[in-house]
């Protein structure tokens, strides 16, 4: 999991902390990011899947249909 938080995540996390917040260095940012890493796994909740897998394709045909359209 943590292999995933670094390389998906971390990413993520870093644009938005750059956005809102003020760091003077880099060190401040890694930290920050940490905290809130700890702090969102502490908390943590599973995933609940609301739709079925057949739902979601079909959602994902639409889109990719409609995006592959003339004009794209």
């Amino acid at each position: 999991m943590r292999l995933v938080t670094q390389f998906l995540l971390a990413p993520q996390l870093q644009r938005r902390c750059l956005e809102r917040g003020v760091f003077c260095s880099l060190d401040e940012l890694e930290t920050a990011l940490e905290d809130w890493i700890k702090t969102w796994n502490e908390q943590a909740r599973p995933f609940k899947w609301t739709k079925t897998a057949d739902q979601i394709i079909d959602r994902i045909c639409r889109y990719c249909d409609r995006i592959s359209g003339p004009g794209h």
